[in-house]
């Protein structure tokens, strides 16, 4: 059945996205029979926030605790499974309003964490010999409007002058050359640093079969209807699902625009979102020309793409909210990965010939589109549930996950494992969840594009 209008919870057989298109090994995966009736963990969620949580309470742990992770649907599923593997820190173009919102100090640190994902997600890939298409690269942010460039390059100039951000990997071209450099056609502006890309799903796959093989119970297949409490002093709180309940020491909710549905106090935190990815390519046999860098398409200050070359000659391409954002609830607080956006859909026909520079002959066409769902506050939610003592959240990434998220896990695991404060593991403050966040009526990205659905109200 499909999803309940307004329902928070995953909607059954989600649009294939090209990474789960093919069969894996623990899609459909069930360690034991029956539930275990108690455990030390149980992580809520297998995409790459809750393996790479359970992969660090795990690692180099002489005494492991019992782990059980659930997932309601096939492994990595979600938002995981359905962006565009895009390891892309933000280290410049939202340092201004990160600055306003909280601080320059903060917003530096922000920077400087995003940055060393790439790196870190590196060194998990080499150390763990994971084979997912990981590639360093080049991200270059590709301005199209001319005031929009204009803009952009005066922030570059004045955090350049401030010093309190690290701009030595960030180059800036403008001009001509930004359109040579780039590749595409009327560009006014390309901002250069350092970015990777990779096979998503793959990266979780295969790490999350080697905590198998460590002895991690893992349940494909069995949504969480709740969490309570219970009263047996060693095990706090019971875990209530369709195939039987878990009492456990703590809990994990590595869920993401699915928050609210257990922990109803992020309702309003952590609003699910729908985006759209396609996957394209030119007919057998056409040669096309090899893209070098990843993508930041950036029309104006609302409206851009995100763009993948893969090694194969197809390209990963995300966006297309000109096709749809003017249309609230198709995409804000709707979780219904289980039907494609069909106004985007042809705005990914002729894509490449459209925008890139030699490409009019190429032939791309989109092979498949889906849709994922992410959540709308600016910063993750991270650490102990306000008031729920054993309780852990690492949710709400914005669609923008995979600069954050590797070492954001990590600094759950060292409160989860070893009981380290928020502060002791150096995660960016505005991680933090509270209940002043989840109580705060703010909602930034709402807010940001309430100007769009007017516009559309006035037609």
């Amino acid at each position: 059945m499909d999803a309940i209008k307004g329902s928070r919870l995953p909607a059954p057989s989600p649009v294939q996205s090209f990474w789960n298109a093919d069969p894996k090994k623990l899609d459909d995966y069930q360690s034991t029979p029956e539930l275990p009736s108690t455990a030390d963990i149980v992580i809520i969620g297998s995409g790459l926030s809750g393996v790479a949580t359970a992969y660090f309470i795990l690692k180099d742990n002489p005494n492991p605790p019992s782990i059980v992770l659930l997932e309601a649907r096939q492994i990595c599923s979600g938002a995981t499974g359905r962006n565009g593997g895009h390891v892309k820190p933000d280290t410049y173009s939202d340092i201004p309003k990160f600055t306003k919102l909280l601080g320059v100090e903060a917003a530096s640190q922000l920077a400087a964490f995003e940055a060393s994902h790439v790196q870190a997600i590196k060194e998990l890939v080499e150390t763990e010999n994971l084979e997912c298409d990981f590639h360093m690269t080049r991200a270059l942010d590709v301005y199209l409007d001319a005031v929009h460039a204009n803009e952009v390059q005066s922030t570059y100039k004045s955090l350049y002058k401030l010093g309190t951000v690290d701009l030595r990997d960030v180059t800036v071209t403008s001009g001509k050359d930004a359109e040579r450099i780039s590749g595409i056609k009327n560009a006014k502006c390309c901002v250069s640093y350092t970015a990777a890309h990779l096979w998503p799903s793959k990266l979780v796959h295969q790490l999350l079969a080697k905590l198998v093989n460590q002895g991690l119970n893992l349940q494909a297949h069995t949504p969480v209807s709740s969490v309570s409490p219970s009263q047996d002093k060693k095990y706090p709180y019971s875990i209530s699902t369709p195939r039987g309940n878990i009492q456990v020491t703590k809990v994990v909710h590595a869920t993401n625009a699915y928050a609210s549905s257990i922990l109803p106090e992020y309702t309003n935190a952590i609003t699910p979102v729908r985006g759209v990815c396609c996957h394209i390519e030119s007919p057998q046999g056409t040669n096309t020309p090899h893209l070098v860098n990843t993508y930041g398409i950036r029309f104006d200050k609302v409206n851009n793409d995100y763009l993948i070359p893969r090694a194969d000659g197809s390209i990963i391409v995300g966006g297309a909210r000109q096709a749809f954002w003017h249309q609230k609830d198709r995409w804000f607080d709707n979780v219904q990965d289980n039907e494609i956006i069909g106004e985007a859909v042809p705005y990914f026909s002729g894509y490449m010939q459209r925008y890139f520079r030699g490409w009019e002959d190429s032939q791309m066409k989109a092979t498949s589109v889906w849709t994922g769902s992410y959540s709308s506050d600016f910063m993750p939610h991270i650490g102990e549930v306000p008031g729920r003592s054993g309780q852990f959240v690492i949710a709400g990434f914005t669609g923008y996950g995979m600069p954050k998220i590797l070492l954001s896990s990590k600094g759950l695991a060292a409160m989860v494992r070893d009981g380290c404060s928020f502060e002791q593991t150096g995660l960016p403050g505005a991680f933090q969840t509270s209940k002043e966040r989840n109580e705060s009526k703010a909602n930034p990205m709402k807010e940001s594009f309430s100007s769009l659905w007017m516009d559309s109200a006035k037609l």
